[in-house]
């Protein structure tokens, strides 16, 4: 059982003892200091949005999320079953001081979280992070007297307002999807992807829609990370069915997995590479001046070569962030991307708003189908294939892991490298990206190539000179 503390949320298991898991007193006491920072921040009128993903745990941890910020003198508006990009829309359409979303993500039924988000619904700082994390380790937290405790309103009609607001983005084309006239199955792992992309699909002109696992109960049918190994059901689904494709969310709504026509997988890295593909083809000079955006694209340093690929091929310019969505959006912010996202099969579309949102990735996605009027594993095909290998290289605690990047710096001194997280090193159209981790004494080795074979050595390779280091 575990309690993970971090500076953009707090996740943890269900059950056993305070300290230990995410148990009631915890989720008391971090929702605590978190709104008793944005009320100390906001002043008299404070107001946050809560929403939750489907997960068996979510009513109970709503009710303690929701008195505790009631507590502090907070009114709060509760989405009830919502999404991620949902509830991240809902802050900045009430003009919220923040949000908190309470879902475990791609964590299995045993998870739960809360996510913390300022008043722009976007990911809190580190800085606020650290100080939210000090104020519950403090206990210094002030409730509201009686009569100045908060009121709760419940608002079911958000996931439609985030569909209307993607029906009216100038690239989201209902003709050419009705036109297409599409056959889809959707996996939504029993949580809240099973209210609302079937409310998007049908919103967006596609008629035959196939739900598999579509009950909002929390009851995973598979592990809920939607990766290759976990989609076997919906990929027989799909050939059963002669469906045109497959949609896969994760849990809470941000990541994107699509399935081709004959069952084999688009690959999430391909998802943001479609997507971006897609907006830098169709999106005008005029469009671009207006929403202060340039042909520009981020995705993190662990995400596919592919997406600089594209970029370039539309004389757009790709920049790599340090992983984590918040360092993502930053440098989409900094470099003005009209694109971006990460790897996992998360979509930014900052004219939308700046979260990673399967939603508007299926819109962008389907009219990208429509309008090319090819199957999707030819669309597939049309971009440059690669291959990631993901491995790991556990270590003593003693070991100096600092030192031991610095040696392999020193080895590969000629290459490019990036050091802005970890070390990635590139080889002309390969690359490594070696990553601490930061509860245990493991470093993560990606390799990336057009073989994946040479993927797979090249990562072997890197753990091979890690491990001679340690051996001298």
């Amino acid at each position: 059982m575990t309690l993970i503390k971090s500076i953009s949320g707090i996740r943890g298991t269900i059950g056993g003892k305070p300290g230990d898991t995410l148990s009631p007193l915890d989720i008391v006491k971090y929702a605590a200091a978190f709104g008793y920072l944005v009320k100390r921040q906001a002043g008299p009128n404070c107001k946050m949005v809560i929403g939750r993903d489907a997960r068996m745990s979510g009513e109970m941890v709503n009710h303690l999320v929701v008195g505790t910020l009631m507590g502090i003198g907070i009114d709060v508006l509760d989405l009830g079953l919502s999404t991620t990009p949902t509830v991240e829309m809902a802050v900045v359409m009430e003009n919220a001081q923040g949000g908190i979303i309470l879902t475990a993500s791609h964590n299995p039924k045993q998870w739960n979280a809360l996510k913390l988000l300022n008043a722009k619904g976007e990911f809190i700082s580190e800085e606020l992070g650290k100080e939210v994390l000090q104020i519950a380790d403090s206990g210094n937290i002030e409730f509201a007297d009686v009569d100045k405790l908060g009121s709760v309103i419940t608002d079911s009609s958000y996931i439609q307002k985030h569909i209307d607001a993607i029906l009216k983005l100038e690239l989201v084309d209902v003709e050419a999807i009705q036109a297409a006239n599409f056959k889809v199955v959707v996996d939504a792992v029993n949580s809240t992807g099973g209210i609302a992309v079937p409310l998007l699909l049908k919103a967006l002109g596609v008629n035959e829609i196939i739900p598999m696992f579509c009950e909002p109960d929390g009851k995973f049918p598979h592990n809920p990370e939607p990766l290759p190994e976990n989609l076997t059901a919906i990929s027989g689904e799909v050939k059963r069915n002669k469906a045109h494709l497959g949609i896969v969310v994760d849990p809470d709504v941000d990541r994107l997995a699509l399935v081709c026509e004959d069952g084999s997988m688009f690959g999430e890295e391909y998802t943001l590479v479609a997507v971006a593909d897609y907006v830098l083809s169709n999106i005008s000079e005029e469009s671009l001046s207006q929403l202060g955006f340039q042909k520009n694209t981020v995705s993190n340093l662990s995400s596919t070569r592919a997406l600089r690929d594209i970029t370039e091929k539309h004389l757009g310019t790709y920049n790599a962030s340090a992983v984590g969505e918040v360092n993502v959006v930053k440098m989409m912010k900094e470099t003005h991307a009209v694109i971006g996202g990460e790897g996992n099969g998360g979509i930014i579309y900052p004219e939308l708003h700046y979260g990673r949102d399967a939603m508007v990735g299926i819109a962008l996605f389907l009219s990208h189908l429509a309008k090319t009027n090819k199957i999707c594993s030819m669309l597939r095909e049309s971009y440059p294939d690669y291959f990631i290998a993901k491995k790991k290289i556990e270590l003593t605690p003693d070991i100096n892991i600092d030192s031991l990047l610095e040696k392999i710096k020193t080895k590969y001194d000629k290459q490019p490298m990036n050091t802005i997280d970890g070390l990635k090193i590139e080889f002309d159209n390969e690359w490594v990206h070696l990553r601490r981790s930061n509860t245990e004494p493991i470093i993560r080795i990606y390799a990336e190539s057009r073989s994946e074979t040479t993927a797979n050595n090249l990562a072997e390779k890197l753990i091979s000179d890690m491990k001679q280091f340690i051996k001298n």
